[in-house]
C-alpha cells in the first residue's frame, strides 16, 4: 500500500511526493506494462495500483485499516482486465490514477493556505496527466533526433563525440524549430513535456531524455560529459 511521511508540509515537498508517485505509475502503465498486466489477474481479489515516493509502483490489496492512512486508489482494477480492450483498460486506470494522485497531494496539503494550494495545483498542472502520457502513444524513451547529449533553448547540442556544437541559426528561428521538433518529447524521470526554456540531457544508452534538474545535471557539467548514462542505466550497469 502507499506510504506517507507525516512531515510533508511545504508545497515543494508535496509536489516532490506527487511527482515521484506519478513517475512510478507512468512506469507501470508504459515501460513495465506487460509486468503490470500480468499482475492484474482477474481471478485475484480487489487490487489497486499504487505509486510510491521512491518512483516505484505496486499492485496490491487495499489498506485494511479504516480510515486508511492515505486516500486509496481505484479498487478492483484487475476485474475489468479481460473484459475490455487493453488500451481502453489502461486508459481507464490512467484516469483513476490521476484522480488518486490529486487526492493524495491535497490530502497532504490539508494545512496549506489558499495561495499555497493554488501554487501546488499550478505545479501539478504544468505536468501532463498520466492519462495524457499513456494515450499519447509516443514512447517516452524515444529520442527526438540523431544527436545525443544535452540540449537547451536554441543554442547548443552535443555531437556523438561529446563535443559541443554551436547552432548558427538565429535564436528566434532556432527556438521555434526546437519547439516544433521536440514538442512531444517527455522527460524519462517526471514525464513532463519538453520546454525549450529548460535544460535537457539525453541518455546515450537508453536514448531517453531528461530535465537536467531531474537528474541533477547542469549545462556546465554536461559540457564535460562525453557519454551520459541516466540513473536507471547506471543502476542496471549497462555498458
Amino acid at each position: 500500500m502507499a506510504s506517507v511521511s507525516l512531515s510533508l508540509r511545504t508545497v515543494e515537498e508535496i509536489f516532490k511526493d506527487f511527482s515521484a508517485r506519478r513517475a512510478g505509475i507512468i512506469r507501470a502503465l508504459t515501460y513495465d506494462v506487460d509486468e503490470f498486466y500480468g499482475l492484474c489477474d482477474p481471478e485475484k481479489e480487489n487490487l489497486c495500483l499504487y505509486g510510491h515516493p521512491n518512483e516505484t509502483w505496486e499492485v496490491n490489496l487495499p489498506a485494511e485499516e479504516v480510515p486508511p492512512e492515505l486516500p486509496e486508489p481505484a479498487l478492483g482494477i484487475n476485474f475489468a482486465r479481460d473484459g475490455m480492450n487493453r488500451r481502453d483498460w489502461l486508459s481507464l486506470i490512467a484516469v483513476h490514477s490521476d484522480c488518486w494522485l490529486l487526492s493524495v497531494a491535497f490530502y497532504l496539503g490539508a494545512r496549506l493556505n489558499r495561495n499555497e494550494r493554488k501554487r501546488l495545483f499550478s505545479l501539478i498542472n504544468d505536468l501532463p496527466t498520466v492519462f495524457e502520457v499513456v494515450t499519447e502513444r509516443k514512447p517516452v524513451k524515444d529520442k527526438p533526433n540523431a544527436d545525443s547529449g544535452s540540449k537547451s533553448r536554441g543554442s547548443t547540442k552535443r555531437s556523438s563525440d561529446g563535443q559541443a556544437k554551436s547552432n548558427p541559426k538565429p535564436a528566434e528561428e532556432s527556438y521555434e524549430e526546437d519547439e516544433d521538433e521536440h514538442s512531444e518529447t517527455l522527460c524519462g524521470s517526471c514525464g513532463g513535456n519538453y520546454n525549450a526554456d529548460e535544460f535537457w540531457i539525453g541518455c546515450d544508452v537508453c536514448e531517453r531524455w531528461f530535465h537536467g534538474k531531474c537528474v541533477k545535471i547542469t549545462p556546465a557539467k554536461a559540457e564535460n560529459i562525453k557519454q551520459y548514462k541516466c540513473p536507471s542505466c547506471m543502476k542496471r550497469g549497462r555498458q
